[in-house]
């Protein structure tokens, strides 16, 4: 049955549907023990704690992300979003100590960096003939950085780019800005908004539960603070995304507990844009002897992800963390957004040491078109900025950086 799709500008287009493969997929999906679940996916139902463990401990990646599919594609038809985005990290100076992080500055690890004000605006200009419309911003715990850093840091990036969105700061970081300023988190917010602040990346939710916040990160904030924090910039009028860190020591139901609570709160303010499951990379960290996230671990966080959050509009498939590869895969696995070009991101790991960290805009066409879906170019707030499907390209090549090799994981 083919359906009918509304597109990002509000035209009816045709859809991909299930077709053929609907009966052959429903007695496959029966054979793996989910034909529960895909009834109430089927019917638009709700799923619960134990489906999601359910799905889980599933071996049968494919019928799961047969089941995300449908719901990516009734939500989105064939549509995958990205945007050109530029990442600048302004400190990587922190007393947060997380196990699991590759960045934050100690003896043996990363050289500690401050950037000043000027130096960012320096980064910013150095992709001035680049059309950016999202600068993702965010760093360390620096005690040492006042209030008034943070001001300018926001007015600064956004007086270079005055069109593009800034979106900066983790809930954690938030936290912090409000310990300094000595105001309530919701003057700070107005003032940080006043500055041109357009939304929240979401990062640093890491896994909501008291076990792993223990364990892992227990100088930051637990789950209900975090919870708490984006309750109030939301309340604030800022969107933001939302992420989990997965594949160090949480347990499968830890998972479940993390994307249930987001979508409680999402019940709540309707805040959240995205959901960003991020594969955790034990390189360089106090968990390197964790071994990596596999392909069908991947595929299935996004699936699930796409299955149990009803009620976030976009999942995405970060291609930085997970591969290109990997990504292209999980637009079939419920993701319609790739994230994007990204410039210098540096928080995590380094995919590749040889080539800087970016893709370039036809890399991204390419990823999108090859797996069958209709690039749409967005903002950092999903507003459509292209849509080329119907566009023609520009004459010259995206003035970005050398390519990316794709099979790219040291």
């Amino acid at each position: 049955m083919e359906r009918m799709i509304e597109s990002p500008e509000g035209r009816v287009v045709q859809g991909a549907g299930m077709n053929g493969t609907e009966p052959l997929m429903e007695r496959y999906i029966e054979r793996a023990g989910l034909a529960e679940v895909w009834e109430k996916v089927r019917a638009g139902e709700r799923l619960t704690f134990e489906d999601g463990v359910r799905l889980y401990e599933s071996h049968e990646a494919t019928a799961i992300g047969w089941m995300a599919n449908q719901v990516r594609e009734r939500l989105h038809g064939d549509v995958t979003y990205f945007v050109r985005n530029q990442h600048i990290n302004y400190t990587n100076i922190c007393n947060k100590d997380c196990k699991f992080c590759s960045f934050y500055a100690h003896k043996g690890g990363p050289t500690p960096y401050e950037l000043d004000i000027e130096a960012v605006r320096q980064r910013v200009r150095e992709h001035a003939d680049f059309p950016i419309t999202e600068i993702h911003m965010v760093g360390g715990i620096n005690p040492r950085l006042p209030y008034q850093y943070y001001l300018d840091l926001v007015a600064a990036v956004k007086e270079e780019r005055p069109g593009a969105i800034v979106k900066a700061f983790t809930m954690i970081e938030l936290q912090q800005i409000a310990r300094v300023a000595k105001k309530p988190l919701e003057e700070v917010l107005r003032d940080l908004m006043e500055c041109g602040l357009g939304a929240l990346p979401g990062g640093g939710a890491e896994v909501l539960t008291p076990r792993v916040h223990e364990e892992l990160y227990n100088k930051k904030l637990d789950w209900r603070d975090w919870l708490a924090t984006a309750r109030v910039a939301h309340s604030m009028g800022l969107k933001s995304n939302a992420t989990m860190l997965y594949g160090h020591i949480e347990t499968l139901p830890e998972r479940v507990e993390h994307l249930l609570r987001l979508r409680e709160l999402q019940d709540e303010t309707g805040g959240f844009l995205a959901f960003i499951p991020l594969a955790f990379d034990p390189q360089n960290t106090k968990l390197a002897h964790v071994a990596r996230s596999t392909g069908v671990d991947d595929l299935k966080t996004i699936s699930i992800a796409r299955l149990l959050l009803d009620n976030f509009p976009h999942i995405k498939a970060f291609w930085m963390m997970i591969t290109p590869p990997v990504a292209q895969l999980g637009l079939r696995y419920g993701a319609n957004d790739l994230d994007g070009t990204i410039m210098n991101y540096e928080i995590t790991h380094v995919i590749d040491r040889s080539n800087r960290q970016a893709l370039t805009l036809e890399q991204l066409l390419e990823l999108v078109r090859e797996a069958g879906r209709v690039p749409v170019e967005r903002d950092g707030l999903y507003n459509v900025v292209h849509r080329w499907d119907v566009e023609a390209l520009p004459a010259a090549p995206s003035p970005a950086a050398a390519p990316v090799s794709l099979p790219v994981l040291n």
